[in-house]
């Protein structure tokens, strides 16, 4: 079932709305091999940059495909293209041999300051995409690495939120902590990452943070802690300290210059019954 609105003015009665003192902009194609970038207000591209933009060049679609922002300027007698946003793009579109036109679009900012208000604007005056609709949209267009996050959680009793609950209550296995479990996904696969979340959900957390998630993480796989453990007696531990273990580990990092989740995990460590040991006969 498709849920569609139209586009509808919402009310602004209260505020005063602002004259544009520019032209409105206008769209061109052009070779993307003759535009520009002014490094006075852009970061040059770095090791990052360029692992973006191959991964661009790799799987360039035009669907997906957002036109740069340029302004017109003076270059050594000559008019060029500034891009004041989407350098990345524009630089992939012409690293990319099937590629000899792309759209822009070209506002009304002649001269490098209003060219650099223009770039901090395109950069900071938007409603920013969180990591959660990312990640359900990820999910939606079958995306392997999001697939496998959301299967892991599904099958540990987790549940990714799409928002914050406007009730701000979680319920019991909820969590926001999506740069977490995606962490956690690459670093113990699916399978090691599904058994420390379960530990987590089976304790009735709400929600599950970052933190908890590091402090299982560290607890389950050191190689001396996860051994005297077993993860039913560590569920419980978490569960009936919930916030007074949190307390004490804001304490105790504080106080160690400690990371809270270790300072957490060695809590719950130290409260959960261990393994009994079997000793060995030597003949």
């Amino acid at each position: 079932m498709e849920l569609l609105n139209l586009i509808a003015a919402i009310s602004a009665t209260d505020i005063t709305p602002r004259i544009p003192t520019t032209g409105e902009p206008i769209c061109e194609r052009v070779d993307p091999a003759t535009l520009y970038v002014d490094h006075q207000y852009q970061r040059q591209i770095g090791d990052r940059g360029r692992k973006q933009i191959r991964k661009v060049i790799q799987n360039f679609c035009w669907t997906k495909f957002k036109p740069p922002i340029c302004a017109y300027a003076e270059h050594e007698g000559q008019t060029i293209l500034k891009v004041l946003d989407g350098q990345h793009t524009a630089i992939a579109a012409a690293s990319n041999p099937h590629i000899d036109l792309i759209p822009v679009m070209i506002v009304d900012a002649p001269d490098t300051q209003s060219q650099a208000s223009a770039f901090v604007g395109q950069n900071t005056q938007r409603l920013g995409i969180t990591a959660l609709q990312l990640h359900h949209s990820a999910v939606l267009a079958g995306y392997d690495e999001a697939l496998d996050v959301d299967r892991t959680c599904q099958r540990a009793g987790v549940k990714i939120l799409k928002s914050l609950p406007k009730t701000g209550k979680y319920q019991p296995g909820d969590t926001i902590a999506i740069a977490a479990i995606k962490g956690l996904v690459s670093r113990r696969e699916p399978l090691g990452a599904r058994i420390i979340l379960e530990v987590l959900a089976n304790a009735h957390l709400a929600p599950i943070t970052a933190t908890h998630i590091k402090a299982a993480e560290y607890v389950m796989t050191d190689s001396e802690m996860s051994i005297k453990l077993d993860p039913e007696d560590l569920t419980k531990t978490i569960g009936d300290l919930y916030l007074s273990a949190e307390d004490e580990a804001r304490l105790m990092a504080k106080t160690l210059r400690t990371y809270e989740w270790k300072a957490l995990g060695s809590i719950w460590f130290r409260k959960t019954k261990k393994k009994r040991q079997v000793m060995r006969l030597v003949a």
